[in-house]
Parts: structure tokens; sequence; C-alpha cells
């Protein structure tokens, strides 16, 4: 995977940052840390700068976000609330009730997550998806999503500018990070499922 990422970005530029990027936001396991500190590593010896590569970073994270947030909005609240009618529903012990709540509550105190999330890993792309199944309006859900997206993409690239020829050492840092995000996510859906089927 890095050697692909390495010959995109020498080959394309900013074009390959801002595909990679992209496509990193629709599949979270491709990993940003590598693109953007390596990106960063690639201005003290291209004609690539920082600015730019922070630029289409950005750009990519937007875009990547944009159509996971429409792929929320086509699924939508009528259609998770047939799926919670049907065998996912039941097996997983969702209720019409606990769909309406959980897109009430985002509704209600849901926007600044978006901002929030797009520091963290795997949830920096999930988030739009709920987002779009909110409908969260377009406007403060580009804003979030761009300076949140500008945030980590400017400290990434950053220290790979700084660091140089050990831009891998953040890279790995940022990499364990993801890896503890990860076995947080699946530890918190884990103890979720066991609540609900406790309860039921």
């Amino acid at each position: 995977m890095q050697e692909f990422i390495i010959s995109l970005m020498d080959r394309f530029g900013y074009l390959g940052i801002l595909f990679l990027i992209t496509l990193e936001n629709l599949f979270p396991p491709i990993p940003s840390e590598v693109i953007l500190t390596l990106g960063g590593f690639m201005t003290t010896y291209s004609s690539m700068t920082v600015f730019g590569v922070v630029i289409f970073s950005t750009l990519g994270s937007v875009l990547g976000a944009i159509i996971l947030y429409y792929v929320g909005k086509i699924l939508n609240q009528e259609r998770l609330i047939a799926l919670s009618l049907g065998p996912v529903g039941r097996i997983l012990h969702f209720s019409t009730a606990d769909i309406c709540r959980s897109i009430s509550r985002f509704r209600e105190k849901g926007n600044i997550s978006v901002f929030y999330c797009r520091c963290i890993p795997i949830l920096r792309s999930l988030i739009s998806i709920p987002a779009g199944i909110c409908e969260m309006e377009p406007t403060p859900f580009l804003l979030y999503t761009t300076a949140g997206s500008l945030i980590w993409n400017t400290i990434l690239v950053t220290l790979g500018s700084i660091l140089g020829n050990n831009w891998a050492q953040i890279s790995e840092l940022f990499a364990q990070y993801s890896t503890l995000t990860r076995i947080a996510l699946i530890a918190f859906f884990a103890l979720f499922l066991l609540k609900r089927f406790r309860k039921k």
C-alpha cells in the first residue's frame, strides 16, 4: 500500500494527493497519516509546498465527505426505519423509537461533532453519513468539515515537512493512534450490542 501511495504522489503531485485523500475518506483503512506526512516530506525536495499539499488534501477531504454525506441522504430516516422493521432490526434489536431518538439528538447537538470527528481516525470519514441521514444543512456541514480537515491536514503535513527523511516516525505514531481508535470503536460497539441483547 505504501509503495502505491508513494508512486502515485511522485507521479501526479498535488492531484495524486487529492485523489488519495478522497479515496481515504471513502475507504477509512487507507492511512491518511502516511499520505499527509509523506506529502509534507515531499515538499522538502520537490516543487510542492506545504500550503499546496494542505489545500489539495483538504479539497480531497471535503470531496470524500460530500460523497458520504449524500450516501447518508440516500440512506435516510425512512429507510433506516424500514430496516429496523426487518430482519436486521430484529437481530440487532433496533426499534423505530431508537432511530428517531438518535436522529433527534444528532439534529440538536450533532453539528459540532462533524468538526471534532474530522480529527479522529475512522470517525473523520464515517461522521459524514449520519450528517446526511439527519439532513444536516449543507452549509454548516461544509464549514465544519473544511475546518476540521484543515486542522488535521495542516498538523500532519507540517510535521512531515519538519521531520523530512524521518517522516515515517510521525506516520507510525499516528498509525498507533488510529489502531487505538479502531479498538475503542470495536469495544464500544460490542458493549452496545451486549447491552441491547441483555436488555431484551
